[in-house]
């Protein structure tokens, strides 16, 4: 199954909330990320904050074209809630 980024929310410094297709929502900082050539202008945090879903590649873009893996993203984030299909099970 490949992991696709579909959808994401700024939360605050260099945080974001991303949803992923298998229905998880995980906190990622990405702060010690930003390193290299083409992560150095997101420490400008007006620029961070302009990151979107590109639905061609499926995960987070910003306006340079930097963006990141999301297994990269999985792996690092912090999960904030369950599958969808746990919860629904749950409620039952």
């Amino acid at each position: 199954m490949f992991l696709h980024v579909t959808g994401i929310t700024y939360l605050e410094d260099y945080k974001l909330r991303i949803e992923f297709s298998d229905g998880v929502a995980k906190d990622v900082d990405l702060k010690d990320a930003l390193y290299g050539e083409m992560f150095e202008p997101l420490k400008d945090i007006e620029l961070f904050k302009q990151v979107v879903v590109n639905s061609e590649t499926n995960t987070i873009e910003w306006p340079n074209g930097a963006d990141f893996a999301p297994e990269f993203l999985y792996e690092i984030g912090k999960k904030v809630k369950k599958k969808f299909e746990t919860l629904k099970s749950q409620i039952k």
